[in-house]
């Protein structure tokens, strides 16, 4: 069955001043909001990073500057692509923001992409400019002439940290960590330099609609050819008031939060969660430019009162497994959310155990901006689910013939809602392949709803694993390894089979060295069905993962089948 927010009798007596539906032409465009909350909330501090504050009266400045220059000193053209390339540092609000302003389409990028990956990236779209890190521009130079990019614009981890620290950080990334290797790129402008031109410059607001493109962003890529999802003002703006309502329905007050943000913001979750939806409420945003670096992480945590937090289940359990995350003070933390993949149970109880704040898990997708389900955000949802849709979202579960599925049976979860997307970048095809024939966006997750309304994905449809005729299901395997008090990561796909089909194979970090498969195996015996148990098992010191943590098991299953083709040609 079909359902959406105004099916759930809770809504009235959980939070009865949450709206079933939102209203997502509220504004005309994004720049609506930047306007709003610079006007609402000018001298509090929108962006803090490294120690240097930001107000929303100088972010509005600068990324007003930025526009400016984008306007009057370029060739650049409403609706032209411009590439953010850049790490949780000031430089990233500022110059996304700035380039909504001017009226481009931005295409965030992943810094640590290959040059292979860029190439891909920027041809498609048409990247006619790009911001990016001094450390990741001698990529930029090797491909270049493949491209259309024009104008170019670097800077440096410390250049918005003020005098003394920019010339300190700048100078221990590059000459004593070695962090940026040698470019030439002669057309190259300093993007502090492009802030204090645009001072001088008028910037002119230009007519943004809410149909006009925002965002081109890509995904894909741990399933095949990234493609780019064409985000518009209005989708965007759709999720923004969703999580809003959801937020303050769940004591969130208005130029009161601080938001942790260690997920990138050139990631949709962290875009749109972390990025405009904190903007919107008037918090405080903590950027954190590496988390990798736990120990610089929970230095900084420990320094910060925040009451917000959002991450990936690999995250939430690097924290818990670092020995000083337990001295971090947690008596203002309200809210923490967990989305991209699945939250292991293991890591939501020790989370709930060490801060005392439920960690809630959401859904959502690149192609829905990408919000489209949560769990009630005091922790009083079901485990092991995605929650409930949010305000103006349906969700169903539906057959291969898009036919809408009863509660309890399995198949494809499908979404509708304001916040969906218009299509692929210049890939009709695959637009139509993604939307079924009554116009339902499909997720690609396979999953069920009970008879509460809510839905719990069993697993992507590619990653099924076929065993003598049985599905199963990776989350499942990994979700029960997990919980093994040696096992500290665990990724599950499916190997060929010569008796079976397939046959499960397991990638285990071990928190115990002394961990040993036999234990593995005697465990999973005591929690699952005999044709669930791995019959292969290989321990690694890591997995491979997304830059926002999420492992990928397509690398995983590469590598297996490189395995083979050599043993065949052998």
């Amino acid at each position: 069955m079909v359902k959406s927010t105004t099916d759930y009798p809770w809504l009235k007596s959980y939070h009865p001043n949450m709206p079933h539906t939102i209203n997502p032409d509220k504004y005309e465009s994004l720049l609506d909001i930047f306007t709003e909350v610079a006007q609402n909330f000018s001298q509090q501090t929108a962006f803090e990073c490294m120690g240097a504050k930001l107000t929303f009266k100088q972010f509005d400045e600068l990324s007003t500057h930025f526009a400016a220059y984008l306007q009057k000193k370029t060739d650049l053209l409403p609706g032209d692509r411009i590439a953010i390339q850049l790490p949780n540092i000031l430089q990233s609000p500022i110059a996304i923001a700035g380039a909504l302003k001017a009226g481009l389409i931005v295409v965030n990028t992943n810094p640590l992409y290959t040059e292979r990956e860029m190439e891909h990236q920027f041809k498609d779209a048409g990247v006619k400019a790009i911001v990016v890190l001094a450390n990741f521009a001698h990529k930029v130079e090797a491909i270049l002439s493949k491209t259309n990019i024009r104008h170019i614009f670097t800077t440096e981890i410390g250049d918005m940290l003020g005098f003394p620290k920019k010339f300190i950080v700048n100078a221990a990334v590059k000459h004593i960590k070695k962090m940026v290797p040698t470019y030439d790129l002669p057309s190259e402008l300093s993007f502090t330099e492009i802030l204090k031109a645009g001072k001088s410059c008028d910037y002119q607001r230009i007519p943004v609609t809410t149909q006009d493109l925002a965002l081109l962003q890509y995904t894909g890529g741990t399933t095949g050819v990234a493609k780019g999802a064409m985000l518009t003002h209005r989708n965007i703006i759709a999720n923004i008031e969703q999580l809003d309502v959801l937020l303050r329905a769940h004591g969130a007050k208005f130029g009161e939060e601080t938001m942790v943000t260690a997920l990138p913001l050139y990631h949709i979750f962290s875009f749109s969660v972390n990025f405009l939806t904190m903007l919107k409420i008037g918090a405080s945003n903590i950027l954190i430019p590496n988390p990798r670096d736990m120990k610089s992480f929970i230095k900084e945590l420990k320094k910060t009162d925040f009451t917000l937090i959002t991450g990936v289940n690999t995250l939430f359990n690097g924290m818990l497994n670092y020995p000083e995350f337990a001295d971090v003070n947690f008596r203002n933390l309200k809210i923490s959310i967990s989305g991209g993949m699945a939250v292991q149970r293991a890591v939501t109880e020790r989370w709930l155990d060490v801060t005392g704040c439920p960690l809630t898990e959401g859904y959502g997708l690149t192609e829905a901006s990408p919000v489209v389900s949560v769990n009630p955000l005091d922790g009083s949802g079901k485990m092991a689910t995605i929650g409930l849709p949010l305000a103006s979202t349906v969700l169903s579960v539906r057959d291969d013939n898009d036919n809408e599925l009863e509660e309890g049976a399995v198949g494809e979860i499908c979404v509708k809602g304001p916040q969906v997307m218009s299509g692929y970048w210049n890939i009709p095809e695959e637009t139509r392949k993604t939307f079924t024939p009554s116009g339902w966006l499909k997720t690609g997750d396979i999953g069920v709803m009970d008879s509460d309304g809510y839905f719990k994905i069993v697993d992507r449809k590619k990653d099924m694993i076929l065993v003598s005729g049985f599905n199963v299901y990776p989350n499942e395997i990994e979700d029960v390894i997990a919980c093994h008090p040696d096992v500290l990561e665990v990724a599950a796909i499916g190997v060929p089979d010569e008796r079976s089909t397939e046959a499960v194979k397991v990638f285990i970090v071990k928190k115990d060295e002394h961990l040993t498969p036999e234990s593995i195996i005697s465990y999973c015996k005591e929690n699952m069905t005999g044709y669930k148990i791995p019959r292969h098992i290989e321990f690694r010191t890591e997995l491979p993962k997304t830059e926002v943590g999420k492992i990928l098991r397509r690398a995983l299953k590469e590598e297996e089948l490189a395995k083979a083709s050599s043993v065949l040609r052998r």
